[in-house]
């Protein structure tokens, strides 16, 4: 993600710098969301204490500490196996489901993770836990392929990994513009997947054709 910087004394527009990556969300207050979307349903011009609304604060709070406390271990569960050389393992679909934080609005992510192993094989639960953790936050899908791709690189020692998402996003398919046949998607591919054409496109074709067939 960027953030455009204006500085009017130098007559050239805004200057655009790369921040960093926000930080995994820190405990939720319970009490203090309660009370604010209590407000929010007043500010509807509803009545928060009738039938039906009484107990919705409390469950939406509830909610949104169940998605963004969502404790899942990405360590771990990597097993010796010394003849994985130059095998391409794709882990496809898996859905998870974030946040847009543009406007709070859900998103479903259907993920395909593929990697080269060396040495070492990557248990197959992890991946599925990996996308789980990043999704659990408030998102955008570019910055969320980009993650999953540098955590699994970081697990096996490797950069070759490669990682496509394929987005359904309400904050256009319910609102803006409402396209609700819209898809977005985005690859993140790096190492070997990067370098050589032939083996990128063997990701694609098994990451997409897997999904075809589920």
């Amino acid at each position: 993600m960027t953030k455009a910087v204006y500085c009017p004394a130098s007559g050239q527009g805004p200057v655009v710098r790369p921040q960093p990556d926000p930080v995994a969300p820190g405990p939720v207050d319970i009490e203090r969301v309660t009370e604010l979307i209590g407000q929010l349903l007043v500010a509807f011009g509803e009545d928060p204490g009738r039938e039906g609304l009484a107990e919705t604060p409390p469950r939406v709070a509830a909610w949104w500490n169940s998605f963004l406390s969502a404790e899942l271990s990405a360590r771990g569960a990597c097993f010796t196996e010394a003849r994985l050389s130059n095998q391409l393992v794709v882990v496809s679909g898996m859905s998870v489901w974030s946040l847009c934080e543009h406007h709070l609005l859900p998103m479903n992510l259907e993920v395909a993770i593929g990697y080269l192993p060396d040495g070492e094989m990557m248990g197959l639960s992890k991946f599925g836990r990996i996308a789980l953790r990043y999704a659990g936050r408030l998102q955008v899908q570019e910055r969320f392929t980009r993650q999953v791709t540098e955590e699994i690189g970081g697990l096996i020692g490797s950069k070759d990994v490669a990682v496509a998402v394929r987005g359904t996003h309400l904050c256009m398919s319910m609102r803006g513009v409402r396209m609700e046949a819209a898809r977005t998607t985005t690859l993140q591919a790096s190492g070997r997947f990067q370098d050589d054409p032939v083996l990128s496109q063997q990701f694609l074709v098994l990451a997409m054709g897997q999904r075809g067939a589920a």
